[in-house]
């Protein structure tokens, strides 16, 4: 099972930046990669239909016989990562907000988190906040809007500019020192947000933390890949392909699939 490959799956193009991580650390590693465009964002869907989606996207991945299943999405985790654990025997791996590096190393004592609606109210999130950020000021902005702005193409557009300048004015005026990123669409807005955020305010993400993670659950269930052949590397989206193809470089080619 060792040469089996990690299954990614997230509400888009967006876990994309989860799976640079994972394959910068695990070079050896096959991967397939499931971008649930078409149903994106899921940030503003109920539950049960995240719930719903996140078990058809395991299910597909299993199929294609993969190992271990990342949720690429922190949206999917926060509201469904425990059914899925319950429902399949596979290990999965998560993505929830970096809170606790955050509150720990904060001075100013104020944080602040973007991220979207059904992370912000899943009951994960409000457990780990109550856990970590006792004393810290959270100043939480829900990301209407730039989901689906990444998915159409627009990361550099002047629309994305304005939202962000928007979502960041409450944070700037409460002295946050720590930007959390709360959805793995959004390390893709790093370059406009450093130029938007004063220089000594640092950005956190949980790219690295799931790399880490992934290898850790790996060795202990014996299934890491020691084969050094050249990797299988695919990548599927039930959308437009191009988007993709674009955050990922030309080197590896997105397919279309119907899921």
């Amino acid at each position: 099972m060792s040469k089996y490959p990690i299954g990614i799956f997230d509400s888009g193009v967006g876990g994309t930046s989860i799976w640079k991580a994972i394959t910068a650390l695990l070079p050896n590693e096959n991967t397939i990669y499931l971008a649930d465009s078409k149903h994106a964002p899921y940030g503003a869907k109920g539950k049960d239909r995240i719930t719903e989606l996140s078990i058809k996207n395991t299910e597909l991945l299993l199929e294609n016989d993969c190992k271990l299943i990342v949720v690429a999405c922190n949206t999917a985790t926060t509201n469904a990562i425990k059914t899925l654990r319950e429902t399949f025997s596979v290990p999965f791996i998560g993505i929830e907000p970096a809170i606790k590096p955050a509150a720990l190393q904060t001075a100013t004592k104020a944080v602040g988190i973007l991220a979207t609606k059904g992370t912000l109210s899943s009951e994960l999130f409000s457990k780990t906040s109550q856990l970590f950020a006792n004393g810290i000021q959270i100043i939480e902005q829900i990301g209407d809007g730039i989901v689906p702005l990444i998915e159409n193409g627009k990361l550099q557009s002047a629309e994305m500019k304005s939202l962000l300048e928007l979502y960041l004015q409450p944070m700037l005026e409460a002295s946050i020192d720590y930007l959390v990123l709360g959805c793995s669409h959004y390390p893709y807005l790093t370059p406009m947000l450093l130029e938007l955020l004063p220089e000594h305010v640092k950005i956190i993400d949980s790219g690295e933390a799931v790399a880490r993670q992934t290898k850790s659950v790996l060795e202990q269930h014996g299934l890491l890949n020691t084969d050094y052949l050249k990797p299988q590397l695919k990548f599927y989206s039930n959308s437009n392909t191009e988007v993709m193809q674009e955050l990922i470089g030309k080197d590896y080619e997105v397919k279309y699939l119907d899921f």
